[in-house]
């Protein structure tokens, strides 16, 4: 079995990277497998809180455990906060691990509409890059793939060693049964999607409030963009 572990932030084109991989004859995509572990070690509270508790192992090691299933190819969105230093990462070199990122302007206007005063823990990007730096693996721009989907899913695809899918450059709208179940709160855009969108046009601006996040955000998305993959 391949497992492709996937860490990004919110709000990273990391499910439509799900749906991709998703459609795949071959593939297994997992939801966030560690969400609700994340929120019941961590205390938060998180918009449909309850169902993710219901629905998901509370405890990391359960959780992890489940993901060691007999499959193909199996590819795991996770977000990199959601990996708690108390949590075990042996397992975290059986798999292929890959980054992917999104400037910090997109991140935080983007995840600001969907829930109010997000704090620095909340966007990922510190943990990103200690995983990055203590693992390794491979980096890809969400806004590289936007511009040319095909060539930067090819060679994402090469650099984990596996065969690129034309499958990847499309899926079903509407929502998928690998779908986790906070889906009907973030997942809007993306269920009226039938694949990439083109490329982003000018960075948001940032309001005065959020103004520090991407001050400090900014530098380890510029530190991590320097080991990504570049288009032809």
């Amino acid at each position: 079995m391949t497992r492709i572990a996937m860490w990004s932030g919110p709000r990273n084109l990391s499910t439509a990277m799900m749906y991709a991989f998703g459609n795949r004859s071959d593939c297994i995509a997992v939801d966030e497998p560690l969400y609700a572990a994340y929120l019941a070690q961590t205390g938060l509270v998180h918009p449909m809180q309850d169902a993710i508790l219901a629905n998901q192992p509370t405890n990391a090691q359960d959780a992890l455990m489940a993901l060691n299933q007999p499959q193909t190819l199996q590819y795991e969105k996770h977000m990199t906060h959601h990996m708690l230093p108390t949590f075990s990462r042996d397992w975290l070199g059986d798999v292929r691990n890959a980054f992917l990122i999104r400037h910090p302007a997109r991140v935080i206007a983007s995840y600001q509409a969907k829930r109010e005063s997000p704090t620095f823990d909340d966007l990922g990007f510190a943990q990103q890059l200690e995983l990055f730096e203590t693992f390794g693996g491979v980096v890809i721009d969400s806004a590289d793939i936007r511009a040319d989907p095909r060539q930067m899913l090819g060679k994402l695809c090469d650099a984990l060693g596996i065969q690129f899918d034309e499958a990847m450059l499309s899926w079903p709208c509407g929502p998928k049964d690998f779908d986790g179940v906070w889906a009907e709160h973030w997942y809007g855009a993306v269920h009226n999607s039938t694949g990439f969108s083109g490329a982003e046009g000018p960075l948001p601006e940032v309001t005065k409030e959020n103004a520090s996040l991407l001050e400090r955000a900014l530098p380890i998305y510029e530190t991590l963009s320097k080991y990504c993959l570049k288009p032809d």
